[in-house]
């Protein structure tokens, strides 16, 4: 059997090889652009990575996006329903949206809320609104789309006047990133645990094969709760966001080490691995260099189909209060003001955060189908 090429580390960029390029004309193509070709004929993986590509861009600046910022108030619009965008009126018009007023109910004396169909409100595009830094460092004042002079709701508010379209992009940050964050915390640790229980084997090898085994037969949810419960309610917002990080990681890790061990050991009496270990080798060299990058493909695939659970596992926890807390901003925190029944028959709009984690997990489930079939060597292409 040959020696496994370095290709596997960059499978997914596409092209990069240890082997000399093909000469023009020639339909030899590497690992890498075999790869490409494969998924990018799968339109579906690709339409969910363009999906999560804009989701990302969206969660690196979260700013423009919004209407305003994630903790503002507008007392004048408490519980106030979505501002739908209108283009029809008596003809067509610039894209516009309708004042909302609220009035009290004669019986009951709540506010109902209604449109003001005599005024019209236009939408333009990068409106000047406060003041905020861009990346936490570029002072900035443009909005992508909003009012001049006033706040746009286009998906409501809260029961405290606060936007929920702009919380749910704020939010995205943090729901976002932890799952990127923690399942690179469980890819190096399940890397490392993985090589070394099929390098060393012996009672190495069985110690943490029993540890794995115990991890993955508990529940992860009780686990994670009981974890993050141990957070201390005293640290700020990047400390609870890095906790829970590590929480999520904590059980992530075992089924990358398992399939990463077991691939190894049957790779690791190959005579690649022999003659790299008589050429005077070391120990890392063998497994970071001839031993891993030959299953770095599988890896990656388990580790981008790993990343949904992270999500929904940050929304559980906070949805229950262990979590991101106030005055953080996650989707699983938005949730919170779901729990109510009645909350919820009056204002459904608060459910719109639970629609955005379906649209994040389905978008990476699709695109790590596809990364898997595009990586697969016995699959067709």
């Amino acid at each position: 059997m040959s020696r496994p090429s370095l290709t596997g580390w960059l499978a997914w960029f596409g092209g990069w090889s240890t082997k000399a390029a093909p000469a023009p004309g020639s339909d030899q193509l590497s690992t890498g652009q075999l790869a490409w070709r494969a998924l990018a004929r799968n339109r579906v993986a690709m339409a969910a990575a363009w999906v999560l590509g804009l989701l990302y861009l969206v969660a690196l600046i979260p700013e423009p996006f919004a209407t305003c910022a994630a903790n503002f108030r507008d007392s004048a619009a408490v519980a106030a329903p979505p501002q739908p965008v209108r283009i029809w009126d008596d003809g067509p018009r610039l894209p516009f949206v309708r004042p909302l007023v609220a009035v009290r109910h004669a019986d009951t004396l709540a506010l109902v809320w209604h449109e003001d169909a005599s005024r019209r409100l236009t939408l333009t595009l990068f409106p000047r609104g406060p003041e905020y830094h861009l990346l936490g460092a570029i002072p900035c004042q443009w909005r992508l789309v909003g009012l001049e002079g006033a706040v746009w709701h286009p998906l409501g508010t809260d029961r405290i006047g606060q936007d929920v379209w702009s919380r749910l992009v704020h939010g995205a940050r943090v729901s976002l990133t932890i799952g990127l964050l923690g399942v690179t915390l469980s890819f190096i640790l399940g890397v490392l645990l993985g090589a070394v229980a099929a390098w060393y084997g012996g009672w190495i090898d069985g110690l943490i094969s029993r540890v794995t085994d115990v991890l993955i037969s508990l529940p992860a949810i009780p686990i994670w709760m009981g974890l993050s419960a141990a957070v201390p309610a005293t640290w700020p917002p990047l400390g609870v966001y890095l906790g829970i990080t590590v929480v999520l990681s904590f059980m992530g890790w075992t089924g990358l080490a398992r399939q990463l061990r077991a691939r190894m050991l049957a790779q690791k009496d190959e005579d690649f691995v022999t003659a790299a270990r008589l050429a005077g080798a070391s120990t890392s060299r063998v497994l970071l260099v001839h031993l891993v990058p030959g299953s770095i493909s599988h890896l990656i695939v388990a580790a981008t189909l790993a990343v949904p659970g992270m999500i929904l596992g940050e929304t559980a926890l906070s949805f229950l209060g262990l979590g991101i807390r106030p005055p953080a901003v996650s989707w699983g925190v938005l949730l919170q003001d779901a729990q109510n029944l009645q909350s919820l028959a009056e204002m459904p709009w608060l459910l719109t955060p639970a629609l955005a984690v379906f649209v994040v997990v389905l978008a990476f489930n699709l695109f790590g189908d596809g990364l898997r079939d595009a990586l697969d060597p016995h699959h067709q292409r």
